[in-house]
């Protein structure tokens, strides 16, 4: 996220925070695709995470990166932290470890976005490269410990660095050693919501299967197919998982918000200066609770946009839904991702046919599968199957929403062609981490350094 709001509408009910997400309601023909996509910076030379200072750092690729785009300068304390392109609706923002994302504009169309990331990747290397730095696609470092990580100069990161380690064992690795790709979607009404917000849960274990793609930590294979997933389990259970109560009769938005204001806050943000709060839920704040401790103790909207910023469920609603399960990967995968749920969710008869896909698969399923896919990604057991089984069903659905959308490039190809990473892995029965694994034990002969090779954008 580039930047906090600062909004200061008050907000005094649950109605009042509910009517905040409904306001995200659109017509499907105004329907828009965000994507957003994290990577790694290294130093060419070393292979070791760029710093924040320095002549080679992240404050000098954003520094170039403001005089080539011209997007307005982001601030924190006078340090520069993100780009903001405020004609296109784009940003650039840097995660805890120096981690370097794009948060995509809201975009028509898959070619669209395709060539949005391109663009994107085509200005970091102009430059990057000169500074000796290059940028990795993995959903986690490969080789770098904790603390080798940088630390970004972000008041929100000093406050949640200090946080994590008190509601789970793996939030640090969460904020410094890993990246995503994710996609941001829209909804037409509360019934809308409530049918892809329960596909997204249901089918996210499947994504984050065909997504896998960290199987390395600190120089050597961890175990598991995607060990970013698995670092969602032990993160911080208040603000994570798979929300079950999403699939009981009468959810809603009102009841999204009734478990968002019970989850604790991390910051109040007055002016420029962030104020500790965690231990405080937002509830408790509508309460009075923070009267004395941060200046107009009033909760506004800004209050409650920076909040939900802060919740990390594996589909997350604001004004949209975000798609939070797949690991990063390399830069045909960052066109995949969009191109998956896009097809899933936007055509209301493949949407339709998606929640018969997973309407009677119960909690325990549901459950087993985000427990299980971590490890063993697409291997997953599943009905007597196992989860590339579903994933191949999947697919399929998706590649007809698309094909129904008819959107065409400039070739005259619809946005199925973004789909071909996807199609690939699928008919080899293997993830991203299965290809980076046989590499491994293959032709790198034991050499993870070779990652910054292949995987380098």
């Amino acid at each position: 996220m580039a930047r906090d709001t600062v909004d200061s509408t008050p907000v005094e009910t649950v109605a009042d925070l509910a009517a905040t997400l409904e306001s995200g309601n659109k017509p499907e023909e105004k329907f828009r695709i965000g994507t957003e996509h994290e990577k790694f910076g290294f130093c060419l030379k070393e292979l070791s995470p760029i710093p924040y200072e320095g002549e080679k750092g992240v404050e000098a690729i954003l520094t170039g990166m403001e005089k080539l785009t011209r997007w307005e300068r982001i601030e924190d304390a006078g340090k520069i932290i993100g780009l903001a392109d405020d004609h296109g609706g784009g940003a650039i923002s840097i995660e805890p470890g120096g981690q370097f994302e794009l948060s995509g504009a809201p975009l028509d169309n898959l070619h669209q976005t395709c060539r949005e990331a391109n663009q994107h990747l085509a200005d970091v290397r102009k430059v990057a490269e000169p500074l000796g730095i290059g940028f990795l696609g993995i959903g986690m470092t490969p080789t770098w410990s904790r603390a080798d990580m940088p630390r970004m100069p972000k008041s929100r990161y000093d406050i949640m660095t200090n946080y994590m380690p008190k509601v789970g064992s793996l939030g640090l690795d969460m904020m410094y050693r890993t990246s995503t790709i994710q996609v941001n979607l829209d909804f037409s009404s509360e019934a809308d919501m409530v049918r892809k917000m329960r596909v997204g849960l249901a089918l996210q274990p499947v994504a984050t299967a065909i997504f896998a793609n960290s199987p390395f930590t600190e120089g050597k294979p961890n175990g598991f197919k995607s060990f970013r997933a698995q670092i969602w389990t032990d993160t911080d259970g208040d603000r994570t998982g798979d929300m079950p109560f999403a699939f009981e009769e009468g959810f809603g938005f009102e009841r999204y918000v009734e478990w968002a204001i019970d989850v604790p806050m991390y910051f109040v943000k007055r002016g420029a200066t962030y104020y500790d709060v965690t231990g405080t839920t937002f509830r408790q704040f509508m309460n009075g609770a923070l009267e004395g401790r941060v200046p107009d103790a009033t909760p506004s909207i800004g209050d409650w946009n920076n909040h939900l910023s802060t919740l990390f469920p594996d589909v997350r609603l604001k004004k949209y839904l975000e798609m939070r399960g797949a690991d990063g990967g390399p830069w045909r995968r960052i066109c995949a991702l969009p191109a998956l749920w896009v097809g899933l969710l936007y055509d209301q008869g493949v949407l339709d046919q998606a929640w018969e896909l997973v309407k009677d698969w119960t909690q325990e399923e549901r459950a087993a599968l985000r427990a299980g896919v971590p490890e063993l990604a697409l291997q997953t057991p599943f009905r007597g199957g196992t989860v590339l089984d579903v994933a191949r069903e999947v697919l399929k659905l998706s590649q007809e929403g698309l094909k129904r959308r008819n959107r065409l490039s400039e070739g005259d190809l619809d946005e199925r062609v973004h789909l071909a990473p996807i199609e690939e892995g699928l008919a080899s029965g293997m993830c991203p981490a299965d290809v980076l694994l046989q590499r491994y034990h293959g032709s790198w002969k034991g050499d993870i350094s070779q990652v910054f090779r292949d995987y380098a954008y």
